[in-house]
């Protein structure tokens, strides 16, 4: 019955997530461009959704810091504080990535969800990135 409890608090709570990205129009990538281009019509939206962001998640990762389990049981894995070469290489990946298209992984679920194609190719493109990584990170445990 836990599982089950925890996979409906999942659902709702990617529900909600996906619901504040519509609203707060982070699934449009022209927010997101138009927020990255400081000298044409800058739209400081995202800087409001990345704040509000950072307020709910620093709250959480404190209250985590109260168990020692999380509501599935499962232990938290163990806080990486240092940056590597791996976190600064595949950050900048990402933010470039970000950059050209406007679309994350998030906002990328919901485009799916609305039909639209950029979504589908971006969404397709992350797995076989994902996929990659995967099969040719030797780091990886298996």
């Amino acid at each position: 019955m836990r599982k089950e409890i925890v996979l409906l608090i999942s659902a709702i709570c990617g529900l909600v997530f996906g619901t504040g990205l519509i609203v707060s129009d982070m699934a449009n990538p022209k927010t997101v461009q138009s927020f990255l281009d400081l000298a044409g019509e800058w739209n400081p939206a995202l800087m409001f959704v990345m704040v509000g962001a950072l307020i709910v998640a620093t709250i959480g990762f404190n209250l985590s810091r109260l168990k020692k389990t999380s509501l599935s049981g499962a232990p938290f894995p163990p806080i990486r504080r240092g940056i590597d070469k791996r976190l600064a290489i595949g950050s900048m990946i990402f933010g470039v990535g970000w950059g050209i298209a406007g679309i994350c992984p998030a906002p990328a679920v919901v485009l799916m969800g609305m039909g639209i194609w950029q979504g589908v190719v971006f969404f397709v493109a992350m797995l076989v990135g994902m996929g990659m990584v995967i099969a040719f990170d030797k780091t990886q445990s298996a």
